[in-house]
């Protein structure tokens, strides 16, 4: 088998429109396929080659701190941070460098 990309990386929500509202006009993501309704919705975001989904339409699939994640790689990481923080984005960690890349984890 050989695995060349994700199809898509899903996160579940609980609160569509706040999610939709954060996605798209907090991180300037551009809506592609949408299923439901404004409340209850699978949306998918194409973001380069990838496909980020985010959904609350299975009763039994909720999120949790255990559930998915995804890393955005930007241009310039510090013009980043301090434009989601003037939006009140807010983070559980501090920047912190790894051997492969800077990161900040957001609580939205």
């Amino acid at each position: 088998m050989q695995i060349l990309e994700f199809a898509f990386v899903c996160y579940c929500v609980t609160d569509m429109p706040r999610a939709r509202d954060f996605y798209e006009n907090t991180l300037g993501f551009k809506p592609g396929m949408v299923f439901g309704d404004a409340k209850v919705a699978w949306v998918e975001y194409e973001v380069g080659p990838h496909t980020l989904a985010i959904t609350n339409m299975a009763d039994d699939w909720k999120p949790s701190t255990d559930g998915a994640s995804v890393a955005f790689e930007v241009a310039d990481f510090d013009t980043a941070m301090a434009e989601l923080k003037s939006k009140g984005v807010t983070f559980s960690i501090e920047p912190t460098n790894t051997p492969v890349c800077r990161i900040e984890r957001d609580l939205a």
